[in-house]
Order: structure tokens, then C-alpha cells, then sequence
């Protein structure tokens, strides 16, 4: 089945997406005839989710944003269409849940929104200085261990702000992430604010459902870990708290420097009891204010956030408890060991579609559609870059399997070793100075040459500069790149980082293990995988086994060997950066991050 884009546009929209598309289209218009000078537009651009490409021209970005990985049949096959008529025929899941779109001609983008609206979606505030797209576990609503189903808040979060006047103009970006529990696979623990569902006994005994948040948190060149607002927000409180964290950002974050224009640094400008006493404050008084947030959510009321499960201890096949190494040898049931999770306490059964790199071709997501409509599943995107059917039966397996193997999407290890995730690198962006996408192909390749790509418990994350894309920070093994010299020469070089890790309302950021020439990286990969498979401990996870082993400076001693430049004359391939043709030249771009 294919969409009727007759019948799309016909589509009425609501009068505000009417007038902002009318607007958007208008302002292209007058910017390309010269009546638009080119810092207004910019600024106009990215509140309208188009980035620009380090390709220059009129080559655009477009970020859709999926509030929370939530995904549709019909939304699937608008993104086919969009990949096959405006893009490059491929679009690109990010690890916040939006998917992306490249080489997006600008006087064809209107179009491109105009179909995202008819089909639900927007790319409104999906860049710029706004609230970002509001991310959440991939797993609520059928994970066993949840406190609460957040989806339905995580809608109304999204609700709150879409188009508000506060997430126009902000200091800097903005990003709020909810998890379900403390198992935190909604990444809360280094946002800006960061939700996690927590339960608390109350002096009668009796226990209440509610949540912890957790403010001033990002990654980027300087990571800060997130710290707990208070130590319990009921459901009642939760939307103007984090109205509150917004208000308090925008009237104090630094406008004057956008390097450190982020919530987090006003940790270190004003300290975080602060920081909490200004927002505490702020949230008291907007019971005042036209359009307070305060009490349960319609959308809340109306669809529930009762837990899947029992809200208790992680019991067995639940995210995070992956096996040392998959046994089975049949494809399907090495599928079912590495990609099937299952909910013990209530009988829901979730799998994994692997998305090589995050890649989804026009084929593929016309397949997608049709397996989510014939199964009449549930669809999330995940923070890996993978999609999770949920709402399946045991009997359902077998034939999701065969349809998603159709589609090459079947492969086993999603989420394990061998599923590396990057940002998309000097491919397009302005900031990139490596191919990180070339080299995460190679580290899979490598791993699967190894036979150590379905090692469970152990993740790479490549960003292509030190701005923390592609996540290096919080991953089991990162690799952010740099420029090196070597024998006169420029070179692409990637720093090395393990021990990252997120869980339990905790965040450790990876330290500094070695340097390698970006060909030698993947190598590096291998032998720390290598090692970790062989002396773990049944169920060890990386960090505990990292730490026995000496930490990452030892560990990174270890593969000094491998931090060799060879005469450009004697092997030039260290010269050449992946997908490159010539010889390495670092190339910086204006950027947009922090426009």
C-alpha cells in the first residue's frame, strides 16, 4: 500500500499549522528573491527544523521530529515518499528519536512539511535555540519494570510546548527526556530535564507513583551529569515543574555566550541549590499565569500511564540483562536471543528491527508500514538508531522475522555489539572534521570478521567532532574525532573513551583511554572487545569489568601500539579518511548548533 497524496493534501489542517506552513513558504520566497537577509533566515530556518549541510547551496537538513519514537503505518510511507521525491532516497533515525532527512532541496521543503502535517507530523522546533523533541523509553508501556507508562506524558510535554511563545528564543536548545524507571533507557540522566518515573511511601503506608527529575544535564565538549531537582514530583505537579525549569532557563541562561548558553552551565555560574531555589520558586508563582499547566493531563486522564508490569526488580529478559555471547544457531533463533524482549511479569513480547548506521531506505520504510499494519503493532524508535515492535504475541515471531528479513532489518544483536551508533560525521554537517559513519561501519565489520559482533553488554558510539552526537560520552566504548599530524601530514584521528555508563539514576561519562589514527580505531575496538568477552564474569557488566581491569587509562595503555602512523609513502590509506577519495583536509563549517 502506498499513500494517496491527493487525497494528503487535501487533508484540512488545523488553522495555526495552516498560517506557520502558509508563513514558511512565504518567507523561502522572499529570502530567495533577496528580501531576507541571511542571519533572519537562519534563525527562521532551524525554528522550522531545516538545517543547513556542509554542502552549502541549497542542500538542507530536515529533522522530523517522533515524539517519544512514536510511529504510524501511514507516517512510514509519508517518509518514503519523502526519501524517494526530495531526499536521497535513504532517511536517518538520530538518537533522539527524530529522523532525517538530507539533501533536501530549499524551495521544495515547503512541500516536504506540508505532507509531515497532513500525516501528523512536524519538524517545528526540531533545531534552533527551542525545546527539542521530547524523548522517551522505546520500551513504556511494555516494559515490566516501569513505575508508570510515560507515554501519555511525554505526549502532553510535547503538547505543552509545540509552538509556545517560551520555546521560541531560548538562551540555547533545550532537550527533556522521560523514563519509566530507573533502568532510565529514556537517558533522562544527562538532559536538561530528565524525568524518570519513582514510586515513594507515604506516612500512612500507603505508596504513590510519581516522579524524579532530574535538571541541568547535557553532554557536548563538557558533559555535566544531571542532578535531582527534589526527590519526588507528583503527577499532579509534574507539568509545571518542568515549565518552571523552562521559565528559569530562559530568564537566566547566557545569551551573551552561546558556548556556554546551555542549562547546565548555570550550575557553575549560580550552584545547583540555586539554581533548584529559582525554580521551586518560579514553579509557586505560575499558578498565576494564564494557562497553568498544573493537575493530571487530558491526554493522561484519558489513556492512563498504569505500569505494564509489576513495577518491581528486574526479573529476567528485560532490557540491559543480555547474555555473554548468543548460542543458538539458527537465524531465527539467534533473532529471537538477541532481539526479542519479553515481560515476564505481564506477558508482553517486543523485538528489535535492526537499521544498519539508523538507516531506513524508501523500500524500507514502505515495509515497515505494511508489517506494522499487518501485525498491528505498537512501533517505537529507540535512542540505538533501531525500531521496537511491540504489542506482539509468541505466535507473531516467526512471521515478523521472515517479513523484517525481507527488508534486511532481521539482522541479530540489535542494541548489541555490532550495533554501533554514529552522528552522521563530515558526511554532512559543518562541524564534523571525521567520517564517524564510515568508521562505524568498519568497527561492525571488523567485530563480525571477530565473531564478537553478538557480545552483549558492551556499546560504541562514534561522534565525528567533540560535540557529542553520536552520544561517546555515556557508551562502553566512544571515539569522538580530531585532526592529527603525523610526518608533516594531516590525518584523521579519533580519541578513545570507555567505561561510559547509564543506569539506576546514575550517569558515568567515559574516561580518556588512548589515541588511534581513525584506520586503526576498529582494531582498538576488537582487542578491548576481545578481552572483555574472554574475562568477564557471567552478566559482568563493561564497567565492572573495566574496573577490575585496571580502568580505561590501562586498559588504554595496552593499545598504545596501535597510535603508529606509517610513512604516508608506505601504507597512504591512514591519509585517506573513510569514503574519502583524496587526502585528508580538515574542513570546518559555520555552525548552526549554536546559531
Amino acid at each position: 500500500m502506498s499513500i494517496d497524496l491527493a487525497e494528503l493534501r487535501s487533508r484540512p489542517l488545523h488553522p495555526d499549522v495552516a498560517y506557520e506552513l502558509d508563513r514558511y513558504e512565504s518567507t523561502v520566497a522572499e529570502y530567495l528573491g533577496g528580501g531576507v537577509d541571511e542571519d533572519t533566515f537562519r534563525v527562521f530556518r532551524l525554528n522550522n527544523g531545516i538545517y543547513g549541510q556542509r554542502q552549502g547551496g541549497h542542500n538542507q537538513m530536515v529533522r522530523v521530529k517522533i515524539p517519544f519514537g512514536k510511529i504510524t503505518p501511514e507516517q512510514f510511507e509519508v517518509l518514503a515518499h519523502i526519501s524517494e521525491h526530495h531526499s536521497r532516497g535513504w532517511g536517518h533515525l538520530t538518537t533522539r528519536q527524530n529522523v532525517q532527512f538530507h539533501f533536501v532541496q530549499l524551495e521544495t521543503s515547503g512541500e516536504v512539511l506540508r505532507l509531515l502535517a497532513a500525516a501528523g507530523l512536524t519538524s517545528r522546533e526540531a533545531c534552533g535555540d527551542t525545546v527539542r523533541n521530547v524523548v522517551g523509553c522505546h520500551l513504556a508501556g511494555a516494559c515490566p519494570q516501569e513505575v508508570l507508562d510515560i507515554s501519555p506524558w511525554a505526549d502532553a510535554t510535547t503538547k505543552l510546548f509545540l509552538r509556545s511563545p517560551y520555546a521560541q528564543r531560548l538562551p540555547r536548545k533545550f532537550k527533556i527526556n522521560f523514563s519509566g524507571c530507573a533502568t532510565d533507557c529514556g537517558q533522562a540522566m544527562f538532559n536538561d530535564v530528565g524525568v524518570v518515573a519513582v514510586q515513594r511511601t507515604n506516612d500512612d503506608g500507603s505508596t504513590e507513583s510519581g516522579f524524579r527529575i532530574f535538571i541541568a544535564g547535557g553532554l557536548g565538549a563538557t558533559p555535566h551529569p544531571a542532578q535531582a531537582l527534589e526527590e519526588f514530583t507528583s503527577r499532579e505537579d509534574l507539568m509545571p515543574t518542568i515549565e518552571a525549569c523552562l521559565r528559569t532557563f530562559d530568564h537566566y541562561g547566557n545569551r551573551d555566550n552561546k558556548l556556554r548558553a546551555r542549562m547546565k552551565w548555570l550550575v557553575d555560574t549560580m550552584g545547583i541549590e540555586e539554581l533548584r531555589a529559582r525554580i521551586v520558586k518560579e514553579r509557586k508563582f505560575l499558578r498565576a499565569a494564564w494557562g497553568w499547566p498544573g493537575g493530571i493531563p487530558e491526554i493522561v486522564a484519558t489513556e492512563g500511564d498504569a505500569p505494564a508490569g509489576s513495577g518491581g526488580e528486574p526479573t529476567v529478559n528485560v532490557p540491559g540483562a543480555v547474555p555473554v555471547r548468543m548460542l543458538a544457531t539458527d537465524p531465527f533463533d539467534r533473532w529471537v536471543e538477541a532481539n526479542v524482549v519479553r515481560g515476564v511479569a505481564n506477558g508482553t513480547v517486543s523485538a528489535y528491527a535492526s537499521c544498519e548506521l539508523g538507516d531506513i531506505t524508501t523500500e524500507q520504510f514502505l515495509g515497515l508500514a505494511a508489517i506494522q499494519r499487518d501485525f498491528a503493532s505498537d512501533v517505537r524508535i529507540t535512542n540505538r538508531q533501531n525500531l521496537a515492535f511491540r504489542d506482539l504475541t509468541e505466535g507473531d515471531l516467526r512471521g515478523l522475522y521472515d517479513r523484517l528479513a525481507e527488508i534486511g532489518m532481521a539482522t541479530p544483536g540489535a542494541e548489541l555489539a555490532r550495533d554501533v551508533v554514529a552522528c552522521p560525521g563530515a558526511d554532512t554537517c559543518n562541524l564534523a572534521v571525521t567520517q564517524s559513519r564510515g568508521l562505524a561501519s568498519a568497527i561492525g565489520s571488523a567485530l563480525d570478521e571477530a565473531g564478537l559482533a553478538e557480545v552483549g553488554g558492551v556499546r560504541v558510539n562514534i561522534s565525528g567532532c567533540t560535540n557529542s552526537c553520536g552520544q561517546h560520552h555515556i557508551s562502553d566504548i566512544g571515539f569522538f574525532g580530531f585532526e592529527r599530524r603525523a610526518h608533516g601530514r594531516s590525518a584523521p584521528g579519533y580519541q578513545m573513551l570507555l567505561g561510559g555508563h547509564l543506569g539506576a539514576m546514575q550517569v558515568e561519562f567515559g574516561d580518556k583511554a588512548t589515541k588511534v589514527p581513525a584506520k586503526a580505531a576498529a582494531q582498538a575496538v576488537v582487542r578491548v572487545v576481545q578481552r572483555f568477552s574472554d574475562e568477564r564474569d557471567p552478566g559482568e557488566a563493561f564497567r565492572t569489568w573495566l574496573d577490575r581491569s585496571g580502568g580505561a587509562d590501562k586498559v588504554g595503555s595496552e593499545l598504545k601500539d596501535l597510535d603508529v602512523f606509517p610513512l604516508p609513502d608506505d601504507d597512504p590509506d591512514f591519509y585517506v579518511d573513510f569514503g574519502e577519495t583524496g587526502p585528508y583536509v580538515k574542513m570546518v563549517g559555520d555552525s548552526e548548533c549554536a546559531t
